[in-house]
């Protein structure tokens, strides 16, 4: 089990991290709304489990790998794409979504209205919700890089 850990590292830790920042959303979301399932996978709010991964993955590779290696390089700018996308991109989807539904919620004369699905509104992430993310993805990882530094090497 120890090899398997050391072997893979690097990927299991911002795995743990992802499992974790999602954790954390889902918690936050039940004791504010109540126990509903569907939502341990659900887009959106604090913390951005997309920021905390991408995160995750350059604190290690910066760690293992060093800040000046290309892997590095390739995990930040993967980093910085996943965030802006979080951020901009996907907040508009859920803002587009929300408009759609007042739309449809305004047309009385549609014969089928079953037909036009309510949209997600919440995909994307506040400035916030990132930071969250971004802090989470680099806590965890660094007290999980100690936690293997100190008991398996």
């Amino acid at each position: 089990m120890d090899t398997f850990i050391l072997t893979n590292k690097l990927f299991l830790i911002p795995i743990v991290v992802l499992a974790i920042a999602q954790g954390i959303k889902f918690l936050r979301f039940t004791l504010r709304h109540g126990l509903n399932w569907d939502y341990a996978f659900a887009p959106g709010h604090f913390p951005s489990a997309h920021s905390a991964f991408v995160t995750s993955l350059v604190v290690m590779i910066g760690y293992y790998n060093g800040v000046e290696s290309p892997a590095f390089a390739v995990a930040a700018g993967f980093a910085i794409i996943t965030i802006y996308d979080a951020m901009r991109v996907r907040i508009n989807i859920g803002l587009q979504g929300k408009t759609i539904n007042k739309l449809v919620a305004t047309l009385d004369d549609i014969e089928h209205k079953e037909d036009f699905p309510k949209l997600k509104e919440r995909v994307g992430h506040y400035a916030n919700e990132v930071a969250g993310g971004i802090t989470v993805g680099t806590l965890v990882s660094l007290g999980c890089i100690w936690l293997i530094e100190t008991f398996l090497v």
